[in-house]
């Protein structure tokens, strides 16, 4: 009986491949190296595929897809929903037939090259963040045992760093390596700053992560970041299932006519959720300094500080930045203008 979906276990050596028939029932099981996988698939004939969306799936993805092969890439939580007992190459397979059944499980949408690069990007810049700060608590740390305080804030301490250096209370054969810890530092800063101007580069000849840089709270990274990690608009029924994907909706345990909801869900990409998060908590920000200053409020702020009221801060910075991914979804689908007095009823 001819095959009709073929699961692949992907891996960085060995590939583990099962050939279903219309009835599920798997025919046919292959081990195959690299070399031996690519091989397949440029022989074979026209088949569909499903694989776990994990490391090196939109790679092979895209090229089965160049070869007229279709293709799922399925969420690899839900996959392991439907594995059986231990965990080996060829459970995930069969787990990932059986997950391929259910038309609940939406596929994952393929990334081009493009929006992968622009991933790859904040992926440094994440990690050169994180060194940056490792590096200036050291230091921090070091000169503090010699009685010299940094200020809180890292732009702050950066300042200060060269002229404690100096200082006398610090014993001359640990001021080099200090001196060098500094110097890593700088080099991290103009690593990151170089990110930032090929990130620039790249909005300026895409419009639509411009037009999503005209919302308020969404700047260069934000938009740069979920472009490249939500794929496209299209891929979405709406702004709230684009909001709930990058799990900024309420968890709900709910019973009967009993409905409980409780704190957001924090599924989906969480670098994007924080990007949007500390988007609102700006928003939020800005809005209650407006108000104290007496200046007018667009119908967006008036309906955060409103919610801050009602609520607290933390529950109205959520709210807000989930009503930022839902206007984001729009401007993006529909390729609208952002306006703040039209985005309080999204």
């Amino acid at each position: 009986m001819e095959s009709t979906l073929i699961a692949v276990d992907t891996a960085k050596l060995v590939f583990e491949v099962a050939e279903a028939d219309a009835g599920g029932k798997v025919r046919r099981r292959l081990r195959l190296n690299r070399p031996q996988f690519s091989e397949y698939l440029a022989t074979r004939e026209r088949a569909s595929f499903v694989l776990e969306a994990c490391g090196g799936a939109h790679h092979w993805a895209r090229m089965m897809e160049r070869l007229g092969h279709s293709v799922r890439l399925l969420p690899v939580p839900y996959v392991c929903a439907y594995r059986r007992r231990n965990k080996t190459d060829r459970a995930d397979c069969l787990a990932m037939l059986e997950a391929a059944k259910n038309p609940e499980i939406l596929p994952v949408p393929v990334k081009t090259t493009g929006h992968q690069a622009i991933q790859g990007l904040h992926r440094c810049r994440s990690a050169w963040m994180e060194t940056r700060t490792a590096r200036i608590n050291t230091l921090r740390g070091l000169l503090r045992e010699f009685g010299l305080i940094l200020p809180i804030g890292a732009a702050a301490a950066l300042k200060l760093i060269p002229e404690a250096l100096d200082e006398e209370a610090l014993p001359p054969m640990l001021r080099p390596t200090l001196q060098t810890l500094y110097d890593e530092i700088r080099e991290l800063e103009q690593r990151i700053a170089s990110v930032e101007r090929q990130l620039e580069a790249i909005s300026r000849q895409n419009p639509v992560i411009e037009h999503l840089r005209d919302i308020s709270g969404i700047g260069l990274l934000t938009a740069t970041a979920l472009y490249a990690s939500a794929n496209d608009a299209k891929h979405y029924r709406d702004g709230r299932h684009l909001a709930s994907w990058l799990g900024l909706t309420p968890r709900e345990h709910s019973s009967g006519h009993i409905r409980k909801l409780g704190g957001i869900s924090k599924r989906g990409d969480r670098y994007v959720r924080m990007l949007l998060t500390h988007g609102a908590r700006a928003v939020l920000l800005r809005a209650g300094q407006m108000q104290r200053a007496g200046h007018n409020l667009n119908a967006l702020q008036r309906w955060a500080l409103a919610l801050k009221a009602r609520t607290n801060h933390n529950k109205a910075t959520c709210a807000l930045a989930n009503k930022l991914a839902r206007i984001a979804w729009a401007t993006w689908r529909h390729g609208t203008v952002f306006d703040p007095n039209q985005a309080a009823a999204a």
